[in-house]
């Protein structure tokens, strides 16, 4: 019985997963997909753990999933958190229209990094030492 239902869970793990990887795909923006990374696959990552356990039991095999659960469930928010600010701090733009924007007055301007010229007719960035080879051409 215990197979069954592990199996289940595993199935509809997978599903999450599946869904996730869509919305890596199909989503406009670096933040939706984040967001649909995060949630869909921490989810369905740990469903499918938590179906390994009960499959197989409380073995070691099952307390690696679930010690494999606890440290997914702990470093995937985290990980996106920091994938999410970096790429604000660093002037990725959301897609227009945006509702609300609460980072806008917590979180500084962009500065560029030091060394990089960012051009004035695409924002695309440029190393200095291009910049300065092309000024000598």
């Amino acid at each position: 019985m215990n197979e069954y239902v592990g199996l289940g869970i595993i199935t509809v793990g997978l599903l999450f997963d599946l869904f996730g990887c869509i919305g890596l795909v199909r989503l406009p923006d670096v933040y939706t997909r984040l967001q649909a990374a995060t949630k869909c696959v921490t989810l369905g990552t740990c469903m499918v753990l938590a179906g390994v356990f009960v499959f197989v039991g409380f073995n070691p095999t099952g307390v690696k999933a679930l010690v494999c659960m606890a440290f997914v469930l702990a470093t995937s928010p985290t990980a996106a958190h920091a994938i999410a600010r970096g790429a604000y701090r660093s002037g990725v733009r959301m897609k227009e229209p945006v509702v609300v924007d609460r980072y806008k007055s917590a979180v500084p301007a962009p500065t560029p990094h030091p060394g990089v010229v960012v051009g004035e007719d695409q924002g695309d960035e440029e190393p200095v030492a291009a910049e300065s080879a092309r000024k000598g051409s």
